[in-house]
């Protein structure tokens, strides 16, 4: 009886992580694609990690929120921010010293994990978003393969596991109601 229980427990564990990392890919994929880039959340971006200039306390690999907007010029000593360094590349790191030149603000920056400060001041206005302290690490490298040509695979693998799972529990259970009604059937009397 108490293996029967921890047995439900488990199934129903089972079913609802399936269940969840279904649903998370689907909207990680969903919100790329519609975004044109980076997936939003109830206004935070989703980015991805890629390098670890900043470990120990964002890993490689990993996803962090970030807020973007605001005043770009209220930044301070030991923020973190993410700005655009070329065209396409965008960079994450903590600020180190806040330079007002001519009426512009600008930020040298260091990344926690690198020896020496960037080379180059990061004006207000490259910068894209401040990093909100949430990071939830290795999911970067799931969602940069989402992101990719085959993804749209990665998604058919947790629903095929998911309605592969529900088959087999609706089996067991039609199989446990089958067994249950032949034992309550009544053995007729042969007694006269």
């Amino acid at each position: 009886m108490v293996f029967n229980y921890f047995k439900k427990i488990i199934s129903a564990s089972i079913t609802t992580i399936l269940f969840i990392v279904f649903i998370t890919l689907i909207f990680v994929a969903v919100s790329s694609k519609l975004s044109g880039g980076e997936p939003q959340i109830f206004g935070y971006q989703i980015k991805t990690v890629l390098s670890g200039s900043m470990e120990p306390d964002i890993k490689t690999g990993s996803i962090i929120a970030v807020k973007p907007g605001g005043d770009l010029t209220r930044f301070h000593d030991g923020d973190i921010i993410t700005f655009k360094k070329e065209q396409d590349m965008l960079v994450t790191h903590r600020i180190v010293e806040v330079v007002k030149q001519n009426d512009q603000v600008m930020y040298r920056t260091k990344g926690d994990n690198n020896k020496t400060e960037d080379l180059d001041l990061v004006p207000s206005n490259n910068i894209v978003a401040e990093y909100t302290g949430i990071t939830v690490p290795y999911v970067g490298y799931l969602m940069s393969s989402i992101n990719s040509k085959n993804g749209a695979f990665l998604l058919i693998i947790p629903g095929i596991l998911l309605l592969l799972y529900s088959v087999v529990s609706i089996w067991r259970t039609l199989s446990q109601i089958d067994l249950t009604t032949k034992e309550e059937k009544p053995q007729k009397n042969n007694a006269l």
